[in-house]
């Protein structure tokens, strides 16, 4: 049993992919889906030959389905719940990292001032048109968010996690302040604008964007899944010091490897709560705190969740249900029987 459900949560982002490109307001078949798909790769691969054999080797692939089904696939939905499978993968795996470096089940990549970073920074552009695009400008605050984080947290030339902690409410409550005083200033359609980036989008992801957050996230996730043995070491606090690790300099590289990639996810999607709360929680009670496990499911069900929650969220109504409003829907009833089955306890 143990080993159908770690298959079967390896193996979900294949099943939330075809499902998620199949429902839509343009329903598609998951036959002519999966067709489409593999017949494209084919097109793809007979590309690739022909370039690296200048043209010695190539073969004709024809896709025989309509031409309304080709765009909507390859055009809107597929950037779409790739981007949405990326961000899931690195909110949750983020999520999971920051618990193992603090202890703490209840902590998240926000805590590092990321997502008030990110949202001063989109509110900036949007409302007082800067001439810098809403995602850059996201991603520069974010980033810059976290550098005064960790430097306000250096005490005694090394950081702690209490005054990481301390130093994370200090600049959410800063840029909070900044994101709520150009709410105040800004018109009434600006004002919409930036309320709507604020509670997650995947509407504007296309391939470009995929460009982009592809390698960052996958370098990301990868690294973490080389390392994930180390978080089993710093999950045991002061006594990995005495067996000689250097606890501080690898939670730095962690905490540095976390903030990249949350912050593409946030500058490109907006703020998107409660998966890394959730995925790392689920995970952990299905197969326990080893991360050597932890790692690699958190991602695969991470890109999961949020492929099919992105899907509910554009298929559920006529129109468009923010992100961040479906997964804190979901991930309140998750937390309330968590709070009931264990009452307040966690098991590290």
């Amino acid at each position: 049993m143990r080993k159908a459900l770690h298959l079967s949560f390896l193996l979900s982002p294949v099943l939330a992919l075809i499902v998620s490109l199949c429902i839509g307001t343009y329903p598609i078949p998951p036959s002519a889906v999966v067709s489409m798909v593999l017949l494209k790769g084919a097109q793809i691969i007979s590309e690739v030959l022909k370039t690296l054999t200048l043209g010695k080797i190539s073969f004709s692939v024809t896709i025989p389905y309509p031409s309304v089904y080709q765009t909507i696939l390859f055009e809107i939905r597929l950037p779409r719940v790739l981007m949405a499978m990326l961000v899931g993968s690195a909110l949750a795996i983020s999520g999971a990292v920051l618990q193992a470096i603090f202890r703490n089940p209840l902590v998240n990549s926000y805590i590092l001032g990321i997502s008030s970073g990110a949202a001063f920074g989109a509110a900036l552009a949007i409302g007082l048109s800067v001439g810098v695009g809403v995602t850059p400008s996201a991603f520069a605050f974010a980033l810059l968010a976290v550098f005064i984080t960790t430097s306000l947290a250096r005490v005694g030339g090394r950081i702690t996690p209490v005054s990481l902690v301390l130093a994370g409410i200090i600049v959410n409550a800063f840029f909070s302040a900044l994101t709520s005083l150009l709410k105040f200033l800004m018109e009434h359609d600006k004002l919409a604008s930036i309320v709507y980036w604020l509670m997650g989008s995947f509407a504007n992801s296309d391939w470009g964007s995929v460009k982009v957050a592809f390698p960052v996230i996958l370098a990301g996730c990868f690294l973490i899944y080389s390392m994930r043995w180390q978080l089993n070491v710093l999950s045991f606090g002061e006594e990995a010091k005495i067996v000689g690790v250097e606890t501080e300099k690898l939670k730095f590289v962690f905490i540095v490897i976390v903030s990249m990639i949350t912050a593409v996810s946030i500058a490109f999607c907006g703020i998107i709560g409660w998966v890394g709360l959730m995925i790392p929680h689920i995970v952990r009670m299905a197969f326990g705190p080893d991360h050597k496990t932890l790692i690699p499911l958190t991602i695969t069900l991470g890109a999961s969740f949020m492929a099919l929650a992105d899907t509910l969220a554009r298929s559920v109504a006529t129109y468009e249900i923010p992100i961040g409003i479906i997964t804190t829907l979901l991930g309140i009833p998750f937390f309330a029987y968590l709070l009931r089955k264990t009452g307040g306890g966690w098991d590290a």
